[in-house]
């Protein structure tokens, strides 16, 4: 399965974990933080790839904020064999 992420959505933190719980389907308990967002990347179980449209939005929205979003999601690949991110 493929998720399109769209990176100049992601104009603040509060927005931006609300568009990766509405694009992820995440539950409503997720904690909208980046442990939260690493737990939930890791548990996932079919093969996923996220596809991150404009990750350099990201970074110049957030600054520190989105490099360590970027950098939590390729963790979270590196953890779990399931989960691929595409940045584009």
């Amino acid at each position: 399965m493929a998720i399109m992420l769209d990176g100049k959505a992601m104009v603040d933190r509060p927005t931006a974990h609300s568009h990766l719980a509405q694009r992820l389907d995440l539950p409503t308990y997720y904690g909208r933080n980046l442990d939260a967002l690493y737990d939930v990347l890791t548990e996932i179980g079919t093969d996923t790839e996220l596809i991150l449209e404009d990750p350099a939005a990201v970074v110049e929205n957030l600054g520190k904020y989105g490099e360590a979003l970027l950098s939590t999601m390729q963790e979270a690949a590196e953890a779990n064999p399931n989960l691929t991110i595409t940045l584009r």
